[in-house]
């Protein structure tokens, strides 16, 4: 079998030297053959890896648990992939392809752990900014509103009517209260007539000047209605 003279991180020149050995029907053995496929194990493999590290330290759909059991099951077949890789790649040379397979898995995990690293830190900043979200939104919700009360209120003898208006804010600012109040008139009873004592005769004290309009004698004290006010006046 022959021994390749050209080093492996020569990719272009490393490359042709595998097609040309495989389409040469005189050499033993097809090194596409387990190339491609181990290529394909080892690329498949660690976009499950890097889906596994995303679902887990990123989006948080994955349990951490499961996220390890995932890791460890898809860690041998990526090595085994790579391994087939530098097996075609190293033309057949067993210690050739375990070098590059060391070497290739290292700068994998190297870069693994960076992706890791970086997926914690997002997934950290995005839980903490959604918790400071809702925790804002919590308190403004909780310290903040609006209220709206509306009271009347009114004398006993229906003289006086209130209109009471309270809007609350947010909390722990003054509370401001209108108040507006509204003046009610007192409809006086209407004027009764009183019997004179001298012809007998009734009329109304007050339109015929306290004066009886049969005899023209004088309306008693007695008789005579007091004034009504007409407005609600305050007592003193």
């Amino acid at each position: 079998m022959a021994q390749s003279q050209i080093h492996a991180l020569r990719v272009r020149s490393k490359t042709q030297e595998v097609v040309e050995y495989h389409r040469d029907e005189s050499q033993p053995g097809k090194p596409l053959y387990v190339l491609v496929p181990g290529a394909l194990i080892a690329l498949s493999s660690l976009a499950l890896i890097v889906w596994t590290l995303y679902a887990w330290l990123l989006d948080e759909t994955l349990a951490e648990e499961r996220a390890w059991i995932f890791l460890l099951l898809l860690a041998p077949v990526y090595i085994g992939g790579v391994f087939l890789f530098s097996y075609g790649y190293e033309l057949y040379d067993v210690p050739k392809a375990i070098r590059l397979t060391a070497i290739i898995v290292v700068i994998t995990l190297a870069a693994v752990l960076i992706v890791a690293v970086l997926f914690a830190l997002l997934g950290d900043s995005k839980s903490g900014s959604s918790s400071s979200s809702s925790s804002s939104s919590h308190s403004s919700s909780g310290s903040s509103g609006s209220w709206l009360n509306l009271g009347s209120s009114g004398g006993s003898s229906g003289s006086s009517g209130g209109l009471n208006l309270n809007i609350g804010g947010i909390a722990g600012k003054q509370v401001v209260t209108h108040e507006v109040v509204r003046e009610v008139p007192i409809v006086p009873p209407p004027p009764m007539p009183i019997t004179c004592p001298f012809c007998g005769r009734p009329y109304l004290a007050a339109a015929n000047n306290f004066a009886c309009p049969n005899c023209g004698a004088a309306t008693p004290d007695n008789l005579k209605v007091p004034d009504v006010p007409t407005l609600n006046e305050p007592s003193s």
